[in-house]
C-alpha cells in the first residue's frame, strides 16, 4: 500500500493532505492538520448544500426538492412532527441535529445545466462550508456535481438522477443514490407493456439528448426486444425544446405503432400534450391501436399534461398515495406544510437528507470515508417502499419498483396517477458489473 493511500474498511481512501483536484485547493479546505478533512465543522452548526434547478426544464421538481429538503431539516433539529423520523428503523436521530450540531443549509439553482449545477456547488462548498452536496433533477447535472464533491472530498446524495452512469460507469466513491435507475425501470415496465399492448410491436422513439434520454431509451430497448417489439427509430431531442411538433410529424408515417417518450419534466408534459393533440392515441397502426409510453413518471408532470396521461403508463420511484406508514407520514408532514401532497423528487431529497444525517450520526463524524462506510450495505425500511438496502459495489439503493398509469377518473387533482404494479426488488436487481465503472477510494479532501 502507498504511502498516500490507507484502508478503511473495504476500500482505499485518499490520505490526509493528499491533493486531489488543484483548483480547489483553497486554504479552507486544505491545511496541515492531522486527520482534517474538508470543511469539518468546529462550531455549534454544520451546514449542508442543496443544489436544486430554480429555473429551466426541472424547475417544478427543483421546487418540490427544496421544500423536502427545509422539511427534513426541521425534523432534524427537532422541530415539526418528525415525519418519517417516527418510522425510520434506524433511531440514531434524536431531534438536536446531527452529532450535537444544529444542521442549517445554503441553496444553489442548477439551471438544469451542468456548468451552472457545478459552479453553486463549488461555491457552497467553498465559500459557505457544505459538508454535503445534495438535489438536482437532470442526470447530466448529477455527474457533474457528483465527479465536483469526489475532488473536493464532501460526499454527495444524489437527488433525483435516473441515468445507469450516475451509479454506473460515472460512479464515485463520494457519491450515494437513493431514486433508481433505467435498468431498474426497464426491468419493471417491459413485462406490464407486453401483457398491456402484445408482442410484436414497432416503436419510435424521441429522447431528450443526454445521459438520461441515452439511459432510457437502451433500457426500454434492451427489455422489450426480448418480446418482438423493433425500435423503427429513435430521435434526439434538445432539452427544454417547448415546442415538440416538429419531432411528433415523421412519427405519423413512420408505420410505429408505440411511441416512447423519453423525456421529463415539462419537457415531457410539452411532447406528451402535442403528441395527444396530433391525434396519436386516436390511431389505429398496423392493426393495432396506437400507444404512448412515458417510462419515467412523475405526479408533477401528471399534473402539467391533465388529460393526456390518462392510460398512460410508465414508472415512478415513489408515490404519494403508498399506505405504508412511512410513507403516511411523510405525506401528512408535507401536506401540513405545503398544502399539497409531495412528489417523488420530493420523497428522494428528504431520504437522502435523512439517510445523510444518520449515517453521519451512527459514525460519530462528518468524514466522508467514515460516513460512507456507514452506508455501505446499509439496510433500512420505514422511509417509504418497503426495506431497501444502499448496495456496498456502487452506492446505489435498491428497493421495489413503481409501475403506474395515468387514472381515467381520478379522484382529485392530485390522485392522478394509480399503482398498477409494485415490482419487487429481487426482479429489478443486477449485477453491478454491467453497468461498468469503479468507485475508487473515497476522498476526505484535507
Amino acid at each position: 500500500m502507498s504511502d498516500n493511500k490507507l484502508k478503511i474498511g473495504r476500500r482505499s481512501v485518499l490520505k490526509t493532505g493528499a491533493l486531489v483536484g488543484s483548483a480547489l485547493a483553497t486554504p479552507m479546505f486544505f491545511s496541515n492538520i492531522a486527520n482534517a478533512y474538508t470543511n469539518e465543522p468546529k462550531g455549534k452548526a454544520v451546514t449542508l448544500g442543496f443544489n436544486v434547478p430554480q429555473t429551466g426544464a426541472y424547475a417544478d421538481e427543483g421546487a418540490d426538492e427544496l421544500r423536502a429538503f427545509q422539511l427534513a431539516v426541521e425534523h432534524i433539529n427537532g422541530e415539526g412532527d418528525g415525519g418519517m423520523l417516527n418510522t425510520f428503523s434506524s433511531s440514531e436521530l434524536k431531534g438536536n441535529g446531527i452529532n450535537g450540531k444544529k444542521v442549517e443549509f445554503v441553496t444553489g439553482d442548477t439551471q438544469t445545466k451542468s456548468d451552472a449545477a457545478r459552479a453553486s456547488a463549488k461555491r457552497m462548498i467553498e465559500k459557505d462550508g457544505a459538508v454535503m452536496i445534495t438535489g438536482g433533477s437532470s442526470s447530466g447535472v448529477a455527474i457533474a456535481v457528483q465527479g465536483l464533491c469526489q475532488e473536493a472530498g464532501v460526499i454527495f446524495m444524489a437527488g433525483l438522477t435516473h441515468s445507469n452512469d450516475t451509479t454506473g460507469k460515472d460512479r464515485r466513491a463520494n457519491g450515494f443514490r437513493h431514486f433508481f435507475n433505467t435498468e431498474m425501470t426497464g426491468a419493471a415496465l417491459a413485462p406490464v407493456l407486453k401483457n398491456a399492448f402484445g408482442e410484436e410491436r414497432r416503436a419510435y422513439h424521441l429522447t431528450a439528448d443526454y445521459t438520461w434520454g441515452w439511459s432510457q431509451e437502451g433500457s426500454i430497448e434492451k427489455y422489450t426486444k426480448n418480446f418482438g417489439w423493433e425500435t423503427v427509430d429513435a430521435v434526439r431531442t434538445p432539452l427544454g425544446a417547448g415546442d415538440f411538433s416538429q419531432y411528433i410529424t415523421p412519427i405519423l408515417n413512420s408505420g410505429a405503432d408505440v411511441l416512447i417518450l423519453n423525456h421529463y419534466g415539462k419537457d415531457m408534459v410539452n411532447s406528451l400534450t402535442q403528441a395527444v393533440q396530433f391525434g396519436l392515441r386516436d390511431k389505429q397502426v398496423n392493426g393495432k391501436d396506437f400507444q404512448i409510453v412515458v417510462p419515467l413518471f412523475s405526479r408533477l408532470m401528471a399534473q402539467g399534461a391533465g388529460d393526456a396521461i390518462k392510460g398512460i403508463y410508465g414508472s415512478t420511484n415513489w408515490n404519494w398515495s403508498l399506505k405504508d406508514e412511512g410513507s403516511k407520514a411523510f405525506v401528512k408532514s408535507f401536506g401540513s406544510k405545503y398544502g399539497f401532497p409531495p412528489s417523488q423528487a420530493a420523497h428522494t431529497c428528504y431520504c437522502q437528507t435523512i439517510l445523510y444525517a444518520d449515517a453521519a450520526q451512527r459514525a460519530g463524524t462528518f468524514r466522508p470515508s467514515e460516513l460512507g462506510a456507514a452506508l455501505e450495505g446499509f439496510k433500512f425500511d420505514g422511509l417509504g417502499n418497503g426495506p431497501m438496502e444502499y448496495r456496498a459495489s456502487d452506492h446505489q439503493c435498491f428497493k421495489d419498483v413503481l409501475v403506474v398509469q395515468g387514472k381515467e377518473k381520478p379522484d382529485s387533482k392530485f390522485d392522478l396517477l394509480e399503482v398498477v404494479e409494485v415490482t419487487p426488488r429481487s426482479q429489478v436487481e443486477y449485477d453491478d458489473k454491467i453497468l461498468g465503472g469503479e468507485l475508487g477510494p473515497y476522498n476526505d479532501g484535507a
